[in-house]
């Protein structure tokens, strides 16, 4: 693996250590990933919301696991800082699924991820643990077989579900942290939980770093949360959330009163945003893939990020598809049966008959 992914993913452990948390104002695209770089982010988080959003979809699960990777590929190419990437509940229904997935994050320079537990669809009940665990077992596999120290962030969504008093939530939060912790979690995540002296609790009897979500209005300040021993502090989809809503004003005050007064208040100039960003240097997912995905599973997940990218098909050819199982359904990817040989024959075979018509047609002619 590459000497600069594992010497980011070491960098990434030992910062959740220091005295000051690390604080993640997450991304969802590559500009974003470049503006919250260059206003002195020590590493680069995605979130999984705002990340969809952006695509078009909505949360949970509903962004196709191709799209997530290319996005992931487009910002890992344009930041120097590491990178972690929020995949959810993991995509697909297996750990090796899983497994897949992390394989081909790490592959593109991701040191890190955050896994929830998540809430079962259409329910009121928090999945199993043991799922979790074992789909966070499977990545350490996977990470071990890279070579590459991820840092695995479990995510507890305990305070997602209600109808269960404080103490109670506070207890099964605990109880899950341990099971995730000895599965193989460098860190815990509990979105939700806000009382500082709950917070104090857990992180004292938790042997990893706690992370908080404050991406909401009234948060505590990063220096409230460092007291109560937070190591690390997530806005997670809040700063989209803020931008869709800035953009909602200069829309709405452009086409009702004709004017552009919060727009021009504060903007970058175009030299300003052409300076985000540099030519990319990175390989097409299709060169990265060609080796072995060895230890990646061998579910729907590493079959979709494992297979080389086909030239596009003419509509008489035939389209076969791949399915991809998530907790919300069925997803399908076409995929091209001509291979690229083919196609390249075929293209040659025309160009020469186009070549080779005016002259032979003209000798017909003459012939008749």
């Amino acid at each position: 693996m590459n000497r600069q992914t594992i010497a980011r993913a070491v960098r990434f452990h030992q910062r959740h250590s220091e005295a000051a948390p690390l604080v993640l104002p997450n991304v969802w695209d590559v500009a974003s990933a470049r503006i919250v770089e260059q206003a002195g982010a020590e590493a680069i988080a995605t979130s999984s919301a705002a990340m969809a959003w952006a695509l078009g979809y909505p949360d949970g699960e509903q962004m196709p696991v191709d799209a997530l990777l290319d996005a992931c590929r487009r910002i890992s190419q344009a930041i120097t800082v590491p990178f972690t990437v929020d995949i959810e509940r993991g995509y697909g229904k297996t750990a090796s699924d899983t497994g897949g997935l992390v394989g081909a994050l790490i592959e593109l320079g991701a040191i890190g991820i955050n896994i929830e537990d998540g809430v079962i669809p259409g329910t009121n009940t928090l999945a199993h643990p043991d799922v979790l665990s074992e789909r966070i077992a499977c990545a350490r596999a996977v990470a071990k077989h890279h070579g590459v120290p991820l840092f695995i962030n479990a995510r507890i969504d305990t305070y997602c579900v209600s109808g269960t008093d404080a103490k109670a939530r506070l207890e099964e939060t605990r109880a899950r942290a341990l099971a995730y912790v000895e599965a193989g979690a460098d860190g815990i995540f509990v979105p939700g939980l806000a009382n500082l002296d709950d917070i104090a609790d857990l992180a004292q009897s938790i042997p990893v770093p706690l992370n908080i979500y404050a991406g909401y209005p009234g948060a505590p300040s990063v220096a409230e949360l460092q007291r109560a021993g937070a190591r690390r502090i997530s806005l997670g989809c809040g700063p989209m959330q803020a931008v869709m809503a800035h953009l909602a004003i200069i829309a709405k005050e452009a086409l009702n009163d004709g004017r552009y007064d919060t727009m021009g208040g504060r903007m970058l100039t175009v030299a300003e945003a052409n300076g985000l960003f540099t030519p990319a240097q990175v390989p097409e997912p299709s060169a990265l893939q060609q080796r072995s995905l060895a230890i990646m599973g061998d579910g729907p997940v590493a079959l979709l990020v494992g297979r080389p990218r086909q030239v596009p098909a003419r509509q008489d050819q035939r389209r076969g598809h791949v399915e991809l199982t998530t907790r919300n359904g069925t997803q399908q990817t076409s995929q091209d049966r001509a291979t690229l040989g083919t196609e390249n024959r075929h293209a040659v075979r025309r160009l020469l008959s186009q070549l080779a018509a005016p002259l032979f047609g003209s000798f017909h002619r003459a012939t008749r």
